[in-house]
Order: C-alpha cells, then sequence, then structure tokens
C-alpha cells in the first residue's frame, strides 16, 4: 500500500506521478518485484510526510504500475493505470512501508431503461461541461465517454472533473454504479452553472474592458489632433474639468455640470447651443458654493446706509430694520421673504450698492408691480425705485 497527496485516482484512469518518500519507495519497489500492483489511497492532510492508518482515506484504488523511471536524486516517476476500487480493512507497517488487507467490492450492473437515461443524462451534461471548461479537450474527452458501461463511463467523467479534493473522494467512494450515475449528473449540474456564471462575468469585464480601452485610443486621439492644431496638450474642457471639480457644487449640481461638459464637448464651437452651454456652465462656476460671509445686524449702520443710499421708502425702510431686529433676538433664524408692493417702475432689484458696500439681497422677482425679496444677510440695500436721488439702478 502506498498513500498519495493531492489526487484521487479512479479505475480506468492512467495517471503520471513521481515517488519521493523512503517508505512509498519501498513500498513501489515491492509491488514491481511482484505482480507490479499496489493499492493507493489518498491521505487526508498532505503537508504529512509519514501518515498513519487513520489519517488516509479508507477508500482507494487498485492500480496496475505501468511504466517506472528511477531518477537521479532517488526519487521514482510512475505511470499507473486505476484497475478497481477497495476499502481498506488493515493496515500494519512491515519492513518499513505499509502493507494493507483490502476488500474489493464488485457492483454488476444489468442494463435497463433507467440506466440507459441516466448515461445519456450525464453523457450530455459532460458534453456541455467541457464545451464550456476550456482545460479539457472536447475531441478527446467526448469520444473518451462514448461508451456503454455505466461503471466506466463515471469513473472517466469524474476522473476529468475539475473538482477538490474531498469531492472526487465522495464520488470513489460511492460503489455502485447507478447511484454514482445520479450523483454525477446532480455534480455536472452545478458545475455548469458555475461555469456559466463564469463566462457571463468574464464576458462583461471583457466588454468593460474594450470600452475603457477604445475610450482611451480615442482621447489619446483627440490630444494628437489638438496638440497637431497648436491647442496644447491641455485643452479647454481640461480646465474647466478641474473648476467643476474644485468648485465644492453638491453631488446633484457637479453631475449636471460634468454632463453638460461632455455635451459642450461634442457640440461644434459656432453652434448657438454651445454658447448656451458654455454660459451656463460660467453660471455655475460663478456661484460661491462654499463661499460664506459673515452676517451684520447692526440696526444703527443698516438705518444710516439705507438713508444715504434712498430717498423716502419710510415704510419699506422701517420694515427692514424690524426684520433685522427680529434677527438679532432670533439664535437660528430661518431664511426669510419680505415682498414690497408698489406702482410697477422700471428700476429693479440691485445685487450691491453703488458704493459698493456688502451685498444685501438676492434673488428677486418683479411681476406686475410686486416685488418678493429674500434676505440671506444684513440688509444695505434695498430696492429702489425710479427717483433714487436721480440714479436709476437696472
Amino acid at each position: 500500500m502506498m498513500p498519495i497527496r493531492d489526487v484521487v485516482i479512479f479505475p480506468y484512469m492512467m495517471t503520471p506521478f513521481v515517488v519521493g518518500r523512503e517508505s512509498s519507495v519501498r513500498a513501489l519497489e515491492e509491488a514491481l518485484a511482484a505482480d507490479k500492483k499496489i493499492f493507493l489511497a489518498t491521505q487526508h492532510d498532505a503537508s504529512i510526510d509519514e501518515p498513519k492508518s487513520n489519517e488516509i482515506y479508507q477508500v482507494g484504488t487498485i492500480v496496475n504500475i505501468v511504466q517506472s523511471l528511477k531518477l537521479p536524486d532517488g526519487n521514482i516517476k510512475v505511470l499507473v493505470e486505476g484497475i478497481e476500487r477497495g476499502r481498506l480493512l488493515q493496515a500494519t507497517d512491515t519492513d518499513g512501508f505499509m502493507q494493507a488487507s483490502v476488500r474489493v467490492a464488485r457492483y454488476p450492473t444489468e442494463m435497463n431503461a433507467q440506466i440507459e437515461a441516466g448515461m445519456q443524462r450525464v453523457t450530455t451534461l459532460f458534453e456541455q461541461y467541457v464545451k464550456l471548461c476550456q482545460a479539457l479537450n472536447y475531441e478527446t474527452m467526448i469520444s473518451a465517454v462514448r461508451m456503454e458501461d455505466p461503471a466506466k463511463l463515471t469513473d472517466i467523467i469524474a476522473a476529468n472533473l475539475q473538482l477538490s479534493i474531498e469531492e472526487k473522494q465522495e464520488l470513489l467512494e460511492i460503489f455502485d454504479p447507478s447511484e454514482r450515475l445520479n450523483r454525477i449528473a446532480d455534480v455536472l449540474d452545478v458545475e455548469i452553472e458555475k461555469l456559466n456564471v463564469d463566462r457571463t462575468i468574464q464576458s462583461r469585464v471583457k466588454r468593460q474592458m474594450e470600452k475603457a480601452q477604445k475610450e482611451y485610443y480615442l482621447n489619446e486621439k483627440i490630444k494628437a489632433i489638438q496638440k497637431e492644431l497648436g491647442r496644447g496638450e491641455k485643452s479647454e474642457f481640461d480646465e474647466l474639468k478641474k473648476k467643476v471639480e474644485s468648485a465644492g457644487m453638491p453631488k446633484e449640481v457637479k453631475d449636471k455640470a460634468l454632463q453638460e461638459l461632455k455635451k459642450l464637448e461634442a457640440m461644434p464651437p459656432m453652434s448657438a447651443e454651445s454658447t448656451v452651454s458654455r454660459n451656463y456652465l460660467d453660471w455655475l462656476l460663478a456661484v460661491p458654493w462654499k463661499k460664506r460671509s459673515k452676517e451684520i445686524r447692526n440696526i444703527a449702520r443698516a438705518e444710516k446706509v439705507l438713508n444715504e443710499d434712498h430717498y423716502g421708502l419710510e415704510k419699506i425702510k422701517e420694515r427692514i430694520l424690524e426684520f433685522l431686529a427680529v434677527r438679532q433676538l432670533v439664535k437660528n433664524p430661518k431664511g426669510s421673504i419680505l415682498c414690497f408692493v408698489g406702482l410697477r417702475v422700471s428700476a429693479k432689484l440691485r445685487w450691491a450698492c453703488p458704493s459698493q458696500r456688502r451685498p444685501a439681497v438676492s434673488s428677486s422677482a418683479c411681476h406686475s408691480g410686486a416685488c418678493a425679496t429674500k434676505l440671506k444677510f444684513a440688509a444695505t440695500a434695498v430696492p429702489t425705485s425710479a427717483r433714487c436721488r436721480g440714479r436709476s439702478f437696472r
């Protein structure tokens, strides 16, 4: 008997491997001197050099030694062919190698409709598996499974499946060919599903890589054309993109800006749509997204500014000062809207005082004599009428 590592040998399977352990070499030499037959069983842990009988699977394969070649380093390279399954009954250490008592269990199979249907199903599933598995040669595998013996068919298929040692050992321990047929059919179903998922993922990754490569090629070509035109490697669109990235915009606004930038890149420079998109981007970049100013709530200063800059409008001035007084009393005031109603005039709300004082009002709307203004910080300017000390701000 000889324990083997990292491989499960099935009947009818030709397997080459190298024997290096001293005990295994002696067992092999003993078998070569006799009838060239030896019992091979897989050990549980491949890292153990000298496994004991309880560290070896109890079901193995009786094999015939077809070829053996002694290597210069003392190891022996052998080629074996599986003959039949065997169950280990007892193992003893004799003269430096293991001798085993093995029971052979043969299951004669009578062909019937159920067995034939099972063989047909397993053969069809294995053909699908070989088509999906790149590690197996299609023509060789299909010709190898064209047979009428269910025991031989299941063993050849099991030997060529890409399974773990534990899963292969489980198949080896099924002695009944009809039961083995059903088990291999279930295993093939699972493995085909795995291969289909892998192929889907690989196709998706391949498409993404092809798209990325295509975009990279086109971008490099655009850069080369721009360089030939004397525009340099960094185009105006790159600068705009950097400004969008560093503007501190909210996510929704940033996504919209980048989308508009892509549209702008695809437009002809002289088209009217490109002018609209460019103006929209410039406006987005001009908004102070992450800039804040301190609110001034000095009522005396506000009253002075109102009187200096605006003639009359006493009720409006009084209402603005009341508004500032309330904001002084409230710790966390919310944004409010003051609506001044009067006759339609040509002057609109202005954004800054003529003396370039701090802007006081933001966002305005004048419709049919009504003007709604949202004050965000201390008012240093108010809506001007057509007669504001002889000045009109449009």
